[in-house]
């Protein structure tokens, strides 16, 4: 039983929704935690992160994913498709489907606006889980405010809330918060994994070792934050301060 107000062990995570590694990593770490004991008493906190944060707001170069990256790199288009294919087999592997022939190149400091107002509400999983799945499978244009709208409501946000997030630059604040937290900690390159402050996993890791990791860090965790033993008092579960839930 979850008791509300308990403190749990924070996985920190930097990442951007137009890295294709950042939700195979997302599923690989899922998979460990579905096999983690006390998986209830770990809490995830997303962070953002751009890998291209000079892609234009109001992109309309029609240039496909596999052009992208090849101009991005300096390599060839045939290179850029080889390696494409390659994430696709790695994503199928963690059971994700990739379509890169309908992904659209965007700028995703829109898309980390609104996820950082969806973390205000508890959907901060969701929201990264939403704009991943929308962009690597359903090729939809996150830069589009109104696909985000869309996007939102699929989540549980409002069109208004989604505006907000958009026109209030304390959202912008806390995007750009993330990315400088990351350069002060070193972190060049995405997902990147921070468990309990202590821990990092940096690439899309096999779920093996992201529970390896898990298990060590929260049993340091666990001797800092004892678990509170709970007395049931007329069929209620109750801490010793007399918290009953």
């Amino acid at each position: 039983m979850e008791i509300i107000g308990t403190p749990k062990m924070k996985v920190e995570v930097w990442s951007d929704i137009m890295c294709p590694f950042c939700y195979i990593g997302k599923r690989n770490y899922e998979t460990a935690l579905s096999k983690f004991t006390d998986n209830k008493d770990i809490e995830i906190v997303w962070k953002s992160f751009q890998l291209d944060p000079n892609i234009p707001e109001h992109f309309d170069k029609k240039e496909n994913v596999y052009e992208y990256l090849a101009n991005r790199k300096g390599i060839s288009y045939e290179d850029s498709v080889r390696m494409h294919q390659g994430v696709v087999q790695t994503a199928k592997n963690a059971g994700l489907e990739y379509n890169f022939d309908n992904a659209v190149v965007a700028n995703s400091f829109n898309a980390h606006r609104m996820i950082q107002l969806a973390k205000t509400k508890g959907l901060g999983d969701q929201a990264e889980e939403r704009l991943f799945y929308a962009y690597f499978t359903e090729g939809k244009n996150f830069g589009n405010p109104k696909v985000l709208e869309e996007l939102g409501k699929d989540i549980g946000l409002t069109t208004e809330d989604v505006k907000l997030s958009l026109t209030d630059n304390q959202y912008a604040d806390k995007v750009k918060g993330d990315v400088q937290e990351a350069q002060e900690l070193g972190i060049n390159g995405v997902p990147f994994f921070i468990f309990n402050r202590k821990y990092a996993i940096n690439g899309a890791q096999a779920p093996e070792t992201f529970l390896q990791t898990l298990e060590k860090s929260f049993a340091e965790w666990r001797k800092d934050n004892p678990a509170t033993k709970l007395d049931i008092i007329d069929g209620q579960s109750c801490t010793p301060d007399g918290n009953c839930i």
